[in-house]
């Protein structure tokens, strides 16, 4: 059975400044997402994991190349009701749960914000009770919404970030790095809660992080950026068990074990650009085996034939 593909970014560029102070955030991106799955985007900070989605949400500007939703170009210009549609069924959680809601507004005109914008309720019972239904569905109680948000914990203020979300209905959610500022203890909940939203909505995720082992929990696929570049795309567990790229060797090796042994005797990699001699040699996007994306010059694809022959 074919899946049916949500979003393409096709040789996406982004570019900041102009003349000499140009600088290329990303670089010839090209990748899929399909609808109900989890795409994680992974790299160290300033990859362009972020520039990547705030592109798709048209915060960023793309420079080249195309984004796609449901076969429709959403990026440069694009007509009133494209725009509409971009802002109706594309969603962001965003990172900091305190920089991103309104510490003036009440938390019930925060999740009513889109409803507002787009007109999407009849009247204000109708607004009470969609506002009152996404409350619960992310855990809190609908009485949370006379209230503002340094009232709250940072789980709860990143669970009315996502209630935020949830009334638009979106088909796609980004989420960027949604747990990196919690404490530990409360991470696990939010990243349950997302999975339990997805089974029962059945949104499509793309699910910013640096963190490996967090990616692995809830990504269906992962792609691993490196400098604007993505460098590595294949199935989660694939990509764990067989990583190709030395980039991802690297970010794979950092991921603290659980187990005290194993974890006096890893080893971690340092990624070292000069690995490669691109030179004479230009690397290229290439599909080594199904699924399974590598960013690798002719020498390198035919030394990553022979590991994965092997494996």
């Amino acid at each position: 059975m074919s899946r049916k593909k949500l979003l393409e970014v096709k040789n996406l560029d982004v570019v900041f400044g102009s003349g000499k102070k140009e600088f290329k955030a990303i670089d010839n991106v090209s990748f899929d997402i399909y609808e109900g799955e989890t795409l994680g985007l992974v790299g160290e900070s300033g990859s362009g994991k972020t520039t990547i989605g705030r592109a798709i949400i048209r915060i960023n500007e793309a420079a080249g190349g195309e984004i796609l939703y449901d076969g429709e170009r959403i990026s440069g210009k694009i007509s009133e009701e494209m725009d509409r549609k971009v802002i109706e069924n594309i969603q962001m959680i965003f990172q900091d749960p305190m920089a991103s809601l309104n510490e003036r507004a009440k938390v019930d005109y925060i999740v009513s914000e889109g409803l507002y914008n787009l007109h999407k309720f009849k009247d204000e019972t109708e607004r009470k009770k969609i506002v009152a239904e996404a409350l619960l569905e992310v855990g809190l109680l609908p009485e949370f919404a006379s209230r503002f948000p340094h009232e709250f914990s940072g789980g709860q203020r990143q669970r009315i970030g996502i209630a935020r979300a949830l009334v638009m209905e979106p088909k796609l959610i980004i989420a960027d790095e949604p747990i990196s500022a919690l404490d530990v203890s409360i991470r696990a909940q939010v990243l349950n809660l997302l999975m339990d939203l997805q089974q029962k909505k059945g949104f499509t995720y793309l699910f910013i992080a640096h963190d490996l082992s967090i990616v692995r929990f809830i990504s269906d696929r992962v792609a691993v950026i490196h400098k604007g570049k993505i460098v590595e795309l294949a199935e989660t567990e694939k990509l764990y068990s067989h990583p190709l790229h030395p980039y991802t060797k690297a970010l794979l090796s950092a991921i603290p074990q659980p187990d005290p042994i194993t974890e006096r005797t890893r080893t971690v990699e340092v990624y070292d650009p000069s690995c490669h001699h691109y030179e004479t040699d230009k690397p290229e996007w290439v599909e080594m085996e199904t699924g399974h994306y590598v960013l690798a010059n002719k020498e390198e694809q035919e030394k990553y034939r022979e590991r994965l022959g092997k494996s």
